[in-house]
């Protein structure tokens, strides 16, 4: 196939099947009209493609009555720890659940949603944006805020204070009432707790410093902030981390909740609540890390259940270290604009493989039913050539992630690190690479070359030279460069040494889950021609992960895009590390420098210190505001010429779903910033074998 052939894929407006009655397990109708996005029958809230129960009745003009999955007290009871008798489903939705509009049509209950990840905490983020819920998400359109576990939110007039207001009678997966405590819970109590996370995260801070988070009420939770931080809200509508726990559930293990924790958690065979806590929590609130069913499976028969309750559509009754299982959660908070009940699918399952070359056989014989996480590119010819044959289609959707690579310039050898920190080494080996080659190579043509910005896309008030800064390829000049810094073959080899004679070799570790094998091998033939040695090893997203945040690595690479509506809710990219373990890390030293107060680590150059005020004055202004804009160039300018990261190519990415699988939408960006599929809301979608 070649790449015109591959640009004929349009990228979006595809036509989907409406659902066609006559299956035993079809949802049955109630009295409202069934509202969907195709079809909404003039009816139209105040957010798009949801509405609050009491709103959608009014503008219907009907009332709306509830309906379950046929199959849920079986579902139910593979949940361990939740009661066997379920209550009628009316009691246990909220008082008022959020009403959905389906993309296509009202779905069917039943299936089983196939998945595939690379390991656990790998390549798992696309399922768990298919069931993650968080106080608010973006819609569909990437722009536009919407409630999601929050009925409604307001803010004070400097910004400073962000009021939510929780739906009344909504439920944890095991019934038990979800409060404004179990946000309080979440953030004073795990994310400030010393003894649950050594230091707070940046995005639980506002201008460094701590937020005040109180239950004002069962249903009103507020946090107040000491500095404007407008950002906030964009950061739970995009963030992994939900701003919830349930108190009522790991409470009974933490001394500040109940006094009586250690006791509980030495019956049960731990030394501590603390222990037992940690155990269900994992000291992280990134919610796929292994569960107790993998970190402890010796003492699961003394624990109250095998995994914490959740507010997801989908709840893990399986964890091995072939994949996870789940099941619908019966408590919900959602149903369509006929009554039902959400989740249509029954169950999910996904599976651990590690391989691409696997990962692509599996995608072509149809074994899954959704994917683009680790897709790239590359792999769009030979997944299109075989749509037919597997019965899922591939739509190539514009990015705004792409791949980046990068010098370690706190790099634990010295004389590695006097190199890399030189700013015309990064200079020069960022000419040295071929972007355009690559592109033709890698990418059939179809990328756009691009520079490392911090932003992606890069905001429109911003000068266009920064996208093009060092993209040019001339390994004439780049050789000059290396030459002028002292980097010279002294041995005769043919390739360049270290400024004290011994060999200079640049090393390159990658995960195809962050960066194609074809684009590292490209990188490293341009480097080898001016003269620096490079090889390059493939290993596991683990390995590459464990590597990087030891600090071990000689080049760092991976996925990586920033929307400005994502940035002012989330410091992580421009505070060292600059990322988190699951994407880019760099300046590991720098941060222990920060963190230490200056005993440990590595005093952080002048550009670091700039970009940290640039960050604070983006987050506590308004964005579109002149102080807004001035942080952001602020930001690019500083980022870009740190060349601490090489942007390489952006291109679109596939997007792959089997033909099967109903009420799925074109995707505007296939990304992770948005929270991958969180947007395209994964509960409504319904499998039509």
């Amino acid at each position: 196939m070649t790449y015109k052939k591959l640009g004929l894929i349009p990228l979006a407006g595809l036509a989907f099947l409406a659902f066609q009655a006559g299956s035993a397990t079809e949802v049955s109708a109630a009295a409202c009209p069934t509202v969907t996005v195709a079809k909404d029958m003039g009816i139209s809230g105040a957010y798009p493609q949801q509405f609050e129960l009491a709103e959608f009745e009014k503008l219907a003009n009907c009332k709306l009555s509830f309906s379950e999955n046929p199959s849920i007290g079986s579902l139910n009871g593979k949940i361990v720890g939740n009661s066997s008798s379920l209550p009628p489903v009316a009691d246990r939705l909220p008082d008022e659940p959020l009403v959905v509009a389906p993309y296509d049509s009202i779905g069917k209950y039943g299936g089983v949603f196939d998945m595939i990840s690379n390991n656990t905490e790998a390549g798992t983020s696309d399922l768990l944006s298919v069931r993650h819920v968080n106080l608010v998400r973006f819609s569909d359109d990437l722009t536009t805020i919407v409630p999601n576990v929050a009925k409604s939110w307001s803010w004070n007039d400097d910004s400073t204070q962000l009021t939510f207001k929780l739906r009344k009678g909504h439920k944890w997966s095991d019934g038990a009432p979800f409060t404004a405590d179990d946000v309080v819970f979440w953030y004073h109590n795990l994310n400030m707790d010393k003894n649950v996370f050594e230091k707070p995260k940046g995005f639980m801070l506002a201008g460094g410093k701590p937020m005040k988070v109180e239950a004002l009420d069962p249903q009103t939770v507020r946090f107040t902030m000491e500095v404007p931080f407008p950002g906030l809200l964009a950061h739970f509508a995009g963030h992994y981390a939900q701003a919830f726990q349930p108190k009522h559930f790991l409470g009974r293990f933490h001394p500040d909740i109940n006094p009586d924790a250690d006791k509980v958690a030495k019956a049960a065979g731990f030394e501590s609540g603390y222990e037992m806590l940690l155990l269900y929590y994992g000291s992280s609130d990134w919610t796929d890390v292994p569960s107790p069913m993998l970190r402890d499976p010796s003492k699961l028969s003394k624990l109250p259940a095998n995994i914490q309750p959740s507010l997801e559509s989908f709840i893990t009754t399986a964890d091995t270290t072939e994949g996870r299982h789940y099941v619908a959660n019966p408590y919900f908070f959602m149903v369509d604009t006929a009554g039902n009940q959400l989740p249509y699918i029954n169950e999910q399952d996904e599976t651990y493989v590690n391989d691409n070359e696997v990962r692509i056989l599996k995608a072509i014989n149809g074994e899954y039913d959704y994917k683009y996480q680790s897709l790239t590119l590359p792999d769009a010819p030979i997944l299109m050539d075989n749509q037919k044959k597997g019965d899922y289609t591939i739509e190539l959707i514009p990015g705004i992630s792409s791949s980046v690579i990068g010098f370690n310039l706190t790099h634990a050898d010295k004389e590695k690190r006097k190199v890399f920190s030189n700013n015309k080494f990064r200079q020069a080996m960022s000419i040295a690479m071929d972007r355009d080659e690559i592109n033709e190579v890698a990418y059939y043509g179809l990328g756009k070359v691009v520079q490392h910005t911090g932003f992606s896309p890069v905001p429109d008030f911003v000068d266009p030279k920064w996208e093009k800064y060092l993209t040019k390829h001339d390994a004439g000049k780049a050789k000059s460069m290396l030459d002028e810094i002292g980097l010279v073959d002294k041995d005769g080899d043919g390739f360049r040494d270290l400024l004290n004679g011994s060999k200079l070799v640049v090393n390159i570790q990658y995960a195809t889950q962050g960066i194609p094998g074809s684009v590292v091998e490209l990188i490293a033939q341009h480097w080898n021609n001016v003269g620096v040695k490079t090889i390059f090893k493939e290993v596991t997203p683990d390995e590459y992960r464990s590597a990087q945040s030891a600090n071990e690595l000689d080049v760092v690479s991976w996925v990586t895009s920033q929307p400005l509506a994502i940035t002012v809710g989330n410091n992580d990219p421009f505070l060292p590390p600059f990322g988190t373990y699951f994407g880019v890390t760099n300046g590991m030293l720098w941060k222990q420098y920060i963190d230490s107060n200056g005993s440990d680590g590595i005093e952080p150059p002048t550009f670091v210190n700039n970009m940290k005020d640039s960050i604070d004055a983006l987050q506590a202004a308004v964005v579109g505001t002149p102080a807004s804009n001035a942080a952001v160039s602020k930001l690019i300018a500083n980022t870009t010429e740190s060349l601490m990261y090489y942007g390489i190519v952006l291109a679109p990415g596939p997007v792959y779903h089997r033909n099967s699988l109903k009420n799925f939408p074109t995707f505007k960006t296939a990304s992770y910033e948005f929270y991958r599929t969180y947007p395209y809301r994964g509960p409504q979608w319904y499998i039509d074998e």
